[in-house]
């Protein structure tokens, strides 16, 4: 009996996200034409554009012989963390109606959402190499373990992020506005167009403080076997990511239940 009673809520914790998962995907991708197809067609189709014309701007990248591939694998972890934190953020105001039920809590919306972003995300990635790679020829020779330590670092800190911007942009609209502009020097400053070890060590120091910058690295460790990638810490970027996230389910647990009844 109390196996039972034990499996019951684990039981119903995996039928609401599931549930949350399909609402999500038939609210948001179920209106566009081409639905889910158009949600991945949309991101490659805005990255292919950006390629070419930074191509056109820097033809010799620092890494290998094709810019495309070599901005694809800075722009595609920059994009899922943005994408994940975006997503997890406008977790509660976007699942409100569905947070009334008993069974359905402000952790099932979490997850649920990024879940979804960041399976989407891998599944871009994955077509826009297989794109870039196929068009232009190349033989690759990709570690796929680094990729995947790439990719849990990007969603790691988006979820972290993501998590106290769930409870800041809940509590406090302004500050979606904010961070927005707070954020767009990020991609810049994370390593995307350049190669942060060449800089002298002072900036070299003030660049690698930002944690995205790190799984940008490490995916670039695993696209090019010429680059090690010395400088990128994986402890930093999760003791940040467990942190922030540390900080926002115990703020989101604490005053969830006044954003439900009070927060925008």
């Amino acid at each position: 009996m109390q196996d039972a009673a034990i499996a019951k809520p684990r039981f119903l914790f995996f039928r609401s996200v599931a549930a949350l998962v399909l609402r999500e995907m038939s609210t948001t991708y179920g209106r566009s034409p081409g639905g889910y197809v158009w949600a991945l067609a949309e991101p490659i189709g805005g990255i292919l554009v950006m390629t070419v014309i930074f191509s056109m701007i820097a033809r010799n990248p620092p890494l290998g012989d094709n810019f495309p591939f070599y901005f694809a694998t800075g722009i595609l972890p920059f994009m899922m963390y943005q994408s994940i934190s975006s997503k997890v953020s406008q977790s509660i105001r976007y699942s409100r109606p569905l947070l009334a039920y008993p069974g359905v809590t402000y952790v099932d919306a979490i997850i649920a959402r990024l879940l979804l972003s960041a399976l989407t995300e891998i599944l871009i990635t994955i077509l826009m190499i297989a794109l870039i790679a196929i068009y232009y020829g190349l033989q690759l020779k990709i570690d796929y373990i680094d990729c995947v330590r790439a990719f849990a670092m990007a969603i790691t800190l988006g979820f972290g992020v993501g998590v106290v911007n769930c409870y800041l942009t809940s509590m406090f609209p302004i500050w979606q506005f904010i961070w927005a502009v707070a954020n767009r020097p990020l991609f810049i400053v994370s390593g995307v167009f350049f190669l942060i070890d060449p800089f002298p060590e002072n900036i070299r120091t003030l660049l690698l403080y930002n944690p995205l910058a790190h799984p940008i690295m490490m995916m670039r460790r695993g696209a090019f076997d010429t680059y090690d990638a010395v400088y990128m810490s994986e402890l930093y970027v999760y003791l940040v990511a467990l942190a922030l996230a540390a900080l926002g389910m115990l703020l989101l647990h604490r005053f969830h239940r006044i954003i439900l009844d009070e927060g925008a």
